[in-house]
């Protein structure tokens, strides 16, 4: 993953908000933070999903990764689990604040950055991680310009993001709040869906 420098075009670092008339049910009301954005492609984690069959503290321990945390450590092992897409579901990613970093971690923009390793979680466990994160599992991708066509036909709307919408909103709000940030309101969007 590397940052594009055409940033006019490109989308690295924004925030996709599904509308109501894109027509797939895995994106409804999605919320996306795109990590890559370029001529080959793109890739993004949904943020709003939290997958309520899958615990944190049972996937840890299936890694055999136990915590060394220096607080309390239920405070790190109930972490949501959230479903950044549909492809590679076992793959897993920590987004998080910019004051971590790992061999393998990736700058998103100034204000993010995205580690995949399992360093990276033996250390969130050592309480040695980011002030801010979230632990994503799987991711959603876009070949050549199928990014583009879908921003064309008005599948999704770009927000601006910061960090109290992406670490401190409930994923249950985060769609709503992320279109009322554009100035629209959600029920009138969800009233005109289809009409660009």
């Amino acid at each position: 993953m590397s940052k594009t420098s055409d940033s006019n075009y490109y989308l690295t670092g924004q925030l996709l908000v599904a509308m109501p008339s894109m027509g797939d049910n895995r994106f409804d009301k999605a919320v996306i933070l795109v990590c890559v954005h370029d001529e080959k492609g793109a890739m993004g984690l949904v943020l709003n999903s939290e997958m309520q069959d899958v615990d944190f503290a049972e996937l840890m321990e299936q890694l055999e990764l136990t915590s060394e945390y220096p607080g309390e450590p239920e405070d790190i092992m109930d972490l949501p689990v959230m479903k950044g897409g549909p492809v590679e579901e076992a793959r897993g990613f920590l987004l998080h604040s910019n004051d971590f970093e790992q061999s393998d971690t990736v700058t998103v923009r100034d204000d993010y950055k995205v580690s995949g390793s399992v360093d990276a979680l033996r250390e969130v466990l050592r309480g040695k991680g980011p002030d801010k994160m979230m632990f994503i599992l799987g991711y959603s991708g876009w070949g050549p310009g199928q990014l583009d066509q879908e921003l064309t036909s008005n599948a999704w709307l770009t927000v601006e993001p910061d960090s109290e919408l992406i670490f401190e909103t409930d994923p249950r709000a985060m769609w709503e709040k992320a279109i009322k940030r554009l100035g629209i309101s959600p029920s009138a969007l969800s009233s005109h869906s289809g009409q660009a």
